[in-house]
This record gives C-alpha cells, sequence and structure tokens, in this order.
C-alpha cells in the first residue's frame, strides 16, 4: 500500500489543504532550470545511507502550513522567478509522501504562471495522480542504485516501484531529469551503471543526466539526530571516477551529463 502522511482538508478548497514543510529556498539553483523557489517537505519512504538531508525524512521535524500561505509566498518571488528562468520545485524527504498538499502547491504555481518541478525518488510514484503530473513540468528522478539487492541496502525500500514510475512518466512524455548519486564502492558498479543508461535511453523521455558525487557535508546532521551514519568511511568520489561515470551517460545518449 502507498504510504500518504494524513493532510489536513478545509470546505474552502484545495488552497486550504495543510502539509508539513520543512524549509524553504527562495534562490535554488540546483534543483531543476533557472533560479527555483525550493519549497522541502517533510516524511520519506526511504531511508537511503547518503542521505544529506536525513531531518527531512520524519515528519515530526516540520512545520505545519497551508498550501494558500505558501503559495501567497511563493507569489511574491513570481516576477523574479520567471525573468531568472526559473519557478518553483517541491522536494524534501519526498514530496509523494504528501500527495494532496504537493498536488495543491503545484496547481496554484501552474495558476501563478510559474514552472513547476518535482524532485522524487519515484518510490511512492503510485501517489502521483493524474492531476498532480498534469501541473508538474518537470520530473526530477533519483534513481538511487540498478541492482534491487544493491537499492534495497541502500534505501531500505524496492527499486520496482520507482521504475513504474519512470514507465509511467515516459508513457506520459513527461519530462524527466535522472538523478544518480555516485558513492564508491556502493553505487559505483560501472556494468550497472551501462545498464541503468541504456534503460534511460529507451524510455524515450529522459532529457539529462546529473551525476552527483557523494561528500561528506551531510554527516552532521546524522550526528545531531543520534543516527547510525555506516558510510562515515566512504571517501567522497574522485573527479576522476565521477567523469568517468558522466562518460557513460554521454555515451548512451545523454550529451548534458555535464553536473
Amino acid at each position: 500500500m502507498p504510504q500518504v502522511f494524513p493532510q489536513n482538508h478545509d470546505p474552502d478548497g484545495e488552497s486550504s489543504v495543510t502539509g508539513l514543510v520543512h524549509s524553504v529556498e527562495s534562490c535554488g539553483t540546483v534543483d531543476g532550470p533557472g533560479i527555483r523557489f525550493v519549497l522541502f517537505l517533510s516524511g520519506c519512504s526511504l531511508r537511503c545511507r547518503y542521505c544529506h538531508n536525513p531531518d527531512t525524512s520524519y515528519v515530526r521535524r516540520g512545520r505545519t502550513r497551508s498550501a494558500d500561505d505558501v503559495l501567497k509566498e511563493i507569489a511574491r518571488y513570481r516576477d523574479f522567478l520567471q525573468a531568472a528562468g526559473g519557478g518553483v520545485t517541491l522536494s524534501g524527504g519526498d514530496p509523494l509522501f504528501q500527495p494532496d498538499f504537493a498536488g495543491a502547491v503545484l496547481k496554484g504555481c501552474r495558476k501563478l504562471g510559474l514552472h513547476t518541478c518535482l524532485d522524487t525518488s519515484g518510490h511512492l510514484g503510485v501517489n502521483a495522480g493524474e492531476e498532480m503530473l498534469a501541473d508538474t513540468d518537470l520530473v526530477l528522478l533519483d534513481i538511487k542504485a540498478w541492482n534491487p539487492k544493491r537499492y534495497r541496502a541502500l534505501t531500505g525500500g524496492e527499486l520496482r516501484p520507482t521504475l513504474e514510475f519512470a514507465e509511467r512518466l515516459a508513457s506520459l512524455r513527461k519530462p524527466v531529469w535522472l538523478r544518480y548519486v555516485l558513492v564508491p564502492g556502493v553505487t559505483d558498479n560501472l556494468e550497472e551503471i551501462e545498464e541503468l543508461s541504456r534503460h534511460a535511453a529507451l524510455l524515450g523521455n529522459v532529457e539529462r543526466v546529473d551525476v552527483l558525487p557523494f561528500h561528506q557535508l551531510g554527516r552532521f546532521k546524522w550526528d545531531e539526530l543520534k543516527l547510525d551514519y555506516t558510510l562515515k568511511d566512504v571517501p567522497e568520489a574522485s573527479a576522476e571516477l565521477a567523469e568517468q561515470v558522466r562518460g557513460i551517460f554521454r555515451r548512451g545518449g545523454f550529451p548534458d551529463c555535464v553536473h
């Protein structure tokens, strides 16, 4: 069964849906095209061992806000975001953990004339209804690992829901930017990356691939939360390894793989 965080509704309409917001970033530059207003929602169905924002995984660390309140804040940045070729990105955590709230914010952003982006692992892709996807211009899809056993060991979840969501997005011809975190000794199997590259090319809707080298910048958050950080001794991905992996995706048909 898909996981959904209970959200409050009001007879006045979608704008009164409430959700748990972890934080916002008004000038994001790495979560979609242009300069973006990034809304980080609380809650996630996965527990990725390399997560650099583990605090967003727990709903108890969020602040209750209404979609109307969030949209009023976003509206103040509308002209700037449009002039900067940007828009609004819903991230987290995973926004599909709170689908009603995420859907209401996306719909409101479309009414404001803003480009919309959904940043998700796809693990809860079944929570993304037709209306939500119609209000989404771009999906940033995080594929954590290509091997199902490796995926489960890394995230605690199953890979299949993400692949099914990717196939659904392909059938809708919904633009996707694929994201892959490169962790030495964990997600750096070049044969598996070759397979992922071929699969992404076959989907037909993946516009670009971002290879994100693993780093240790989020380790202090694990310590603050008193969580067991199992990758503390893993080195950061070298520039040479990252470029080798980007080369695989470039040869697979993704020339924009430059990050």
